[in-house]
């Protein structure tokens, strides 16, 4: 990172006699002419101001720190606006004999009255008045603000009397919270002073507690509107929590119940310690920073610190990429990011601390949700457990020696949390996070030290909450190494909403859930076998250790089993739990990637994945654990889709294990799909004898996909297309599965899949999973699932929308003339941050009748349809499709043959179609240049 430079003088950026010479000189040769003098006086402040800003920016991109570049653009802008002032009342609207009623100070409030600006705030000025408005006044207002809007500036103002400010205050927590950092600018200091007297003697005195209050609840609305983790990778610099406004609301509570000048005064209060001042001032110095850089990089007051202006905000701060020893790298972004978290955390920690010693100066009554302040006076601690005491409704400490004494009671801390449902008192939390030193590798092999902690987290009661305090306190990453080197770990994608942390600690949540009944109606599969697990500590045990291997040497998988193998043995975990824990940990994401992007009705499939598994009971769990992994990456990622996918997996292997030896895993499955398939073809005559010829030519593995009123319907279908000019379509909302099923019939033909995506395409659907079936007389039935571009079952709320796509899609399957635009990308859509590395894999190993494809590259509209017609134009025909993603990068798999439904076997065809399909991928939508530099996109999933 760059060195950081000494602080400048504000003269030697704005210097205020010499721009107030220019002003003077201005007005005086505009003379008689106002409107020149003001024209004049605006090019000078404009000038001065964008002097002054320019220097800022050098001195933060040269090193400068957060807070001093704030404190910068806060000074230039009150020597900017005292200059404005002077003129104003000396050149424009000049009060020879001024009377009593036409004083006025003019007043820096809110963030402004704090000396701190980011280059593109807004500002808060306040006029105070001694009485009613004079006209004078009102002019030297009028003036002014127009000038400091034609000066670029986004002004907030109010004009009141002293009066008026206290009754205002009195009534308004947001006009107190902007009073309580008032701060004179110029203008009568009489006036300022009586202003600050008179709030702190009757608004402040005595309100303390209500105040608190206020800010709290306003501080956790604010969390619930954001976000309420402060690990969201995308997070929110000012509001987000664990962001600037946090650290304000500190700042806050502290001057209002100990009046003084300025955050500097704060800070110097005895009742802070100096490791806490460091680690306040080291946040806000940081944060101010990200924020300033955020918008001189956007040119805008922009808050959220979103993918696209990562990597720019990460190469102005001086972040580069570490080589790893794997021969990768650590991308400047993810370190940056990082970075970011671990601030976030502080000032989570920070804030518990605060409280406690603001509790110790300010004692309130019993606390009951977000007034978290001490009990009543001279009540004496309960005691909870030995050594464990409650206070004000949250669990304490008796003394903190009790730590010393036995450092086991780190961990036990958290667990009688948990047991008597209780939140940690913020003396205790401070104590804990002060001895992490205690916790030794003696301490981490210590078998009561294990007991504890295992058993919170596989049988308390709230093992999220608890471990995300034990990881706030920073305990967890302190007992299980291996956890700590993922905190605050962010991977630079579209796929993941949250760091590796937190999103484990939700998907132990999510389990625990499931184990408990919460979650029957969303995974009915896993709740039902969740009983039949013989292990459930193993599978806890698996999830909090199933992503420590990111960035790890080897792979995440590899690594993963290795860390999990150290945790487990240093936990005391006999040999075969720590062989079934490493062997989840290393295959936690193989569930997902079958039943995503395999064929699960392909026997093949179903054989290895059982010979993967080996058994029932490794099936159960790794069915609970991939539903919850998946179901924690973010919002919107589970969808019913997906859960229909794994359902259909499950029961194959799980009908598999029931039926035979797993040597012959693929002759049990498809000596079952002959079974199925022979008693849905006479269970669909006999109910419509039409229908037997269809019946009989179509594949064992369409009766596997589909249930027999489904079949009826297909046979109706297919019967209408023949009637039809060969192609007919239906629709049907599956809100089991979170999206529309649309199946055509047609007569097959070359391109006939990728003509189907293209119209889907071009009518805004999007293509979650596609079958495709041949009967051997040629016709052709495919069925898409489809979901809109909000990710909801395509046109569920637009019936006419998914009639015309109906009608779209038998154009096409008859080979009508496209006469639709293709989708065209929006001229607004910001530029993509992600540098993306086309994949293409072809494997001839993973099916025994087709050739397996898998293209992964970035996604965009059309893509689909770009890759299955490279497919046929290589005259090859599609088996089957299977559509993933992973935010920005999209994972298509087809099976596909040839003319004589084999597999591809000459390398040269081989090679032929790696091309093709690369080309498709690497052919991506011009975008708009823009200024962002772009980072690799982690591929971690």
């Amino acid at each position: 990172m760059p060195p950081r430079l000494k602080p400048t003088r504000l003269e030697h950026v704005v210097d205020g006699y010499r721009l107030r010479a220019q002003l003077s000189a201005a007005a005086l040769d505009a003379a008689g002419d106002p409107a020149e003098q003001r024209v004049r006086a605006i090019e000078i402040l404009k000038a001065a101001l964008f002097r002054g800003r320019m220097i800022a920016k050098e001195r933060l991109e040269s090193g400068a720190g957060g807070v001093e570049t704030a404190r910068l653009l806060s000074a230039v802008t009150d020597e900017v606006i005292r200059c404005l002032y002077d003129f104003t009342t000396v050149h424009v609207f000049r009060a020879r004999n001024p009377t009593e009623g036409e004083r006025v100070a003019l007043m820096a409030v809110g963030g402004y009255g704090r000396g701190a600006l980011a280059p593109f705030s807004d500002i808060d000025l306040l006029f105070v008045r001694p009485y009613k408005e004079t006209p004078h006044i009102e002019s030297v207002i009028e003036f002014m603000l127009y000038a400091l809007w034609d000066l670029g500036f986004k002004v907030g103002h109010a004009s009141r009397t002293v009066g008026d400010c206290i009754k205002i205050s009195r009534e308004d927590i947001t006009v107190r919270t902007s009073i309580l950092e008032a701060r004179r600018l110029t203008g009568d200091e009489a006036l300022a002073a009586d202003l600050v007297r008179r709030f702190r003697e009757e608004v402040v005195k005595g309100t303390g507690a209500a105040f608190v209050a206020a800010k709290l609840k306003e501080r956790d609305e604010r969390h619930a509107r954001i976000g309420a983790s402060r690990f969201m990778v995308e997070p929110n610099v000012k509001e987000g929590k664990g962001g600037l406004r946090d650290l304000h609301t500190l700042f806050w509570i502290a001057q209002y119940l100990h009046p003084t000048d300025g955050v500097d005064a704060v800070l110097r209060l005895d009742m802070f310690d100096g490791r806490e001042v460091r680690a306040f001032l080291r946040a806000f110095d940081f944060l101010e920073a990200v924020r300033a850089h955020l918008h001189f990089a956007t040119g805008r007051p922009e808050e959220r610190l979103t993918f696209d202006v990562q990597p720019e905000v990460a190469q102005r701060m001086g972040y580069h990429d570490r080589p790893r020893r794997d021969g990768d790298n650590t991308p400047a972004v993810e370190r940056f990011m990082r970075r970011y978290f671990l601030i976030a955390k502080e000032v989570g920690t920070l804030t518990r601390a605060f409280s406690a010693k603001l509790e110790a100066e300010h004692l309130k009554q019993e606390p009951k949700g977000l007034l978290r302040f001490l009990p009543a006076r001279g009540r004496k601690p309960a005691v909870v457990e030995p050594g464990f005491v409650m206070e004000g409704g949250r669990l304490g400490v008796a003394d903190p020696e009790v730590f010393d004494q036995d450092p086991v009671n780190l961990l036990r801390l958290f667990q009688i949390a948990d047991r008597h449902d209780l939140d940690l008192h913020p003396d205790a939390f401070t104590a804990a996070t002060r001895r992490l030193s205690l916790i030794t590798s003696r301490v981490r092999r210590d078998p009561a030290a294990a007991r504890i902690f295992l058993d919170t987290l596989a049988k308390g009661k709230k093992p999220r909450r608890t471990l995300e305090l034990m990881n706030e306190a920073g305990v967890l990453g302190r007992f299980i190494p291996e956890f700590g080197r993922i905190v605050a770990q962010m991977q630079f994608n579209m796929y993941h909403s949250y760091t590796v942390d937190e999103h484990t600690l939700r998907a132990v949540g999510i389990i625990n859930d499931i184990a408990a009944g919460r979650l029957a109606d969303d995974h009915p599969l896993s709740d039902s076998i969740m009983a039949l697990i013989d292990d459930p500590e193993a599978l806890f045990l698996a999830m909090l250790l199933h992503d420590t291997g990111k960035g790890g040497h080897g792979g995440q998988e590899v690594a993963g089993a290795r860390a999990a193998r150290a945790a487990c043995e240093r936990l005391g975990l006999e040999r075969h739990r720590i062989d079934l824990i490493a062997w989840l940990v290393e295959h936690h994401l193989e569930m997902s990637d079958y039943a995503q992007k395999r064929d699960v009705t392909d026997p093949a499939t179903v054989a290895a994945f059982a010979r993967m598994v080996e058994s029932p009971g490794r099936l159960r769990m790794l069915l609970v654990l991939t539903v919850a992994d998946i179901r924690a990456v973010g919002p919107g990622v589970w969808n019913g889709w997906k859960g229909q996918l794994l359902r259909e997996l499950y029961n194959a292997v799980e009908a598999t294990f029931r039926g035979g030896r797993i040597s012959d895993a693929a002759g049990v499955v498809r000596r079952r799909q002959e079974a199925l398939a022979y008693d849905a073809r006479m269970a669909l005559a006999a109910a419509s004898p039409e229908a037997k010829a269809w019946a009989s030519a179509m594949e064992d593995a369409y009766f596997v996909a589909f249930s027999a009123g489904e079949q009826a319907s297909h046979a109706k279908l297919a019967a209408r297309a023949r009637t039809d000019q060969g192609a007919a379509a239906q629709g049907e909302i599956r809100e089991g599965r979170n999206a529309t099923e649309i199946v055509v019939a047609a007569l097959d033909r070359r391109a006939l899949f990728a003509d189907l995506a293209l119209a889907i395409s071009q009518n805004g659907g999007n293509v979650v999973g596609a079958r495709i079936f041949t009967s051997s007389g040629g016709e052709a039935l495919d069925a898409f699932f489809v979901q809109n571009a909000g990710g909801e079952p395509f046109g569920r709320d637009n019936p006419h929308m998914l009639a015309r796509l109906l009608g779209n899609l038998e154009n096409a399957a008859r080979g009508a003339p496209n006469r639709q635009e293709a989708a065209r990308a929006s001229l607004t859509a910001r530029p993509s941050p992600f540098t993306i590395s086309p994949i293409v894999a072809i494997d001839n190993e993973a099916s025994d009748a087709a050739t397996v494809v898998e293209a992964s590259g970035r996604d965009r509209p059309g893509l689909l349809e770009g890759l299955a017609r490279a497919i046929s134009e290589a005259d090859l025909s599609i088996q089957s499709a299977h559509i993933d993603g992973y935010g920005e990068r999209a994972v298509d798999t087809f099976y596909v043959v040839d003319r004589r439904g084999a597999k591809l076997g000459e390398p040269a065809r081989i090679n032929e179609l790696r091309t093709r399909i690369a080309e498709v991928l690497d052919a991506e939508p011009a975008e708009r240049a823009g200024r962002m530099p772009r980072a690799r996109a982690s591929q971690a999933r």
